[in-house]
């Protein structure tokens, strides 16, 4: 189960996090175990993958979103930078970035097990 020092010692700004939720614990849990569960990590690393640059975007902005509102920072940053190379449809490996992307994701979503 998810809990609040859990996400602080994996990374979450958790204060930050709540405070965006009017500090209702139950539903800031909730919006993670949503945002752990989206399935657009997956398919954001496929559109790389396949130089799908456009949805590539898409998908990293949808997470962005998503991931700064409940304050998963170590998650959110590649996130975040994977956006804006995006954003610019940048021709270049993204491997590193998704492969960081993939062990954050990870990471989280351990904690729910």
């Amino acid at each position: 189960m998810i809990t609040i020092d859990a996400l602080k010692a994996a990374g979450a700004n958790t204060d930050e996090g709540l405070a965006r939720c009017m500090n209702n614990e139950a539903f800031y849990l909730r919006m993670v175990g949503m945002a752990l569960a989206d399935e657009g990590y997956e398919k954001l690393a496929e559109a790389v993958r396949r130089g799908d640059l456009n949805e590539g975007f898409e998908r990293a902005h949808a997470l962005k979103g998503i991931l700064s509102n409940v304050s998963l920072t170590s998650l959110a940053e590649p996130v975040i930078e994977i956006t804006e190379d995006l954003r610019d449809r940048k021709e270049k490996d993204y491997s590193e970035l998704l492969e960081k992307i993939a062990s954050e994701v990870a990471k989280y979503r351990a904690l729910a097990e």
